[in-house]
């Protein structure tokens, strides 16, 4: 019988140690990205797991084709011009995996110069592009930051199930699946889930997958994305919410701008400013739209792409935020979950997060007492027998609660500058994509 132990022996240097090490031979490995050949010499640029490291070999150097995996003995040398400080001279390569076919895509250059179509169908080889690449590493930031950030405010991470007995936002968007017999659903939210784990750890949240049968084909739209959802509970207004969010992008996004400048500067990103959002009511909003653009208001319930736009264009010119929360949306067009205001029954205590012209976060107070729940569901002419276990917080005493959900894509998407989520997203899936 063998005995693994968990010990691990460190024989290879990374890149950035190899500064500190300028006149010793070290071993190195990755692929070899790109070669450039000069007068009596060559340039091998390695892709290392996050640096593009260059490598001189000399003409007697037998060097293997790009996208060859390699280990490689060099010797580290001082080079001001350098923007490490260093290169590396080749002394051996050793090939330990050889590409079978030349790539049918240029992903060396510093943009891959093709259609978003290409750039999807051939995804696991585009995201080797290092500004491609860049992207999802700065998308690891953005997680690592909010888990932080969480982790120090005293929330528990969960992981809940993506197999549900029925959907927690309703309609007709959502996939059904056949479940040893029984129909089941992929779940639209953590929703129900987040809101029974309140009544145990207080504070939870969660970053995970969740699906829509949306048949929208449109730069805004996917069938599966990664949702930020958070839910605490011991709260006094939906504010507190919007509170918890404007701290935890802040953070966030210092959090970036410490440890990923590497990739903030490779993708040219300017990061947004957050100190406080402003906020502003749906019924605001829309009067506000409508007399700064002479646009008629048509739809009462709920903002347009384009309302999103003008007023998130209309917010940075008066206060230079590039947030802003919109509150108190129409009850008609939020979950059964969401309490209404106690003013205007027609309002909930909810809101969204618009970011640079587009919704990133939907959020609010969820109803916490039983019989003002089986009320509204009453009201929404819904089976209240098909929920009697996310009833069972409601009956067995739940705390005044709220939370979240942010479209990490979307976000990510708007930070970058893109219009299309796809280029935010490692592999979309979409009513036309079901590969890679």
């Amino acid at each position: 019988m063998e005995n693994i132990e968990g010990n691990i022996s460190v024989i290879e240097l990374e890149p950035w140690e190899l500064v500190d090490h300028i006149g010793e031979t070290i071993q190195i490995h990755g692929s070899i990205y790109k070669i450039r050949k000069m007068k009596g010499f060559a340039f091998v640029l390695l892709r290392t797991k996050r640096d593009i490291v260059q490598c001189i070999a000399t003409k007697d150097t037998e060097i293997p084709v790009e996208e060859s995996c390699v280990v490689i003995t060099a010797n580290v040398v001082e080079e001001c011009r350098s923007k490490t400080g260093y290169e590396l001279h080749i002394e051996k390569i050793k090939v330990v995996s050889n590409p079978y076919e030349i790539s049918p895509i240029v992903i060396n250059q510093k943009i891959v110069d093709t259609s978003i179509e290409n750039l999807l169908d051939y995804r696991p080889i585009t995201l080797r592009n290092e500004k491609e690449r860049a992207i999802f590493k700065l998308q690891e930031g953005i997680c690592r930051g909010i888990r932080e950030f969480l982790y120090n405010e005293h929330f528990t991470e969960i992981h809940t199930p993506k197999i549900v007995q029925s959907g927690a936002e309703g309609g007709a968007n959502i996939f059904s699946l056949n479940y040893f017999g029984q129909e089941a659903y992929l779940t639209q939210s953590p929703q129900f889930y987040k809101q029974m784990m309140v009544g145990v750890f207080e504070r939870v949240f969660e970053i995970a997958p969740v699906f829509r049968a949306e048949k929208h084909d449109t730069s805004r739209h996917l069938n599966e994305y990664t949702s930020v959802d958070f839910e605490m509970g011991y709260i006094e207004s939906f504010k507190e919410i919007m509170e918890m969010e404007t701290a935890m992008l802040k953070y966030a996004l210092n959090y970036l701008s410490e440890y990923y400048e590497k990739e903030i500067v490779l993708l040219n990103l300017s990061l947004p400013m957050v100190e406080t959002i402003p906020a502003i009511s749906f019924c605001e909003a829309k009067m506000k739209i409508a007399e700064a653009y002479n646009r008629p208001v048509k739809d009462w319930e709920d903002f347009e792409p384009e309302e999103e736009k003008l007023l998130s264009e209309l917010i940075l010119k008066e206060t230079g935020s590039e947030f802003v929360f919109v509150t108190h949306y129409p009850s008609i067009k939020r979950p059964f979950y969401a309490m209404d205001n106690k003013e205007n029954c027609n309002e909930t205590e909810s809101f969204d997060l618009l970011f640079r012209g587009l919704e990133i976060t939907t959020g609010g107070q969820r109803i916490h007492n039983y019989e003002e729940q089986i009320s509204k569901m009453k009201r929404k002419n819904m089976n209240v027998q098909l929920f009697e276990s996310y009833l069972m917080i409601h009956k067995h005493g739940i705390p005044p609660h709220g939370g979240l959900g942010l479209g990490l894509e979307r976000f990510t998407s708007k930070l970058l500058g893109y219009e299309n989520v796809r280029f935010t997203t490692l592999f979309p899936r979409d009513i036309n994509r079901l590969i890679p």
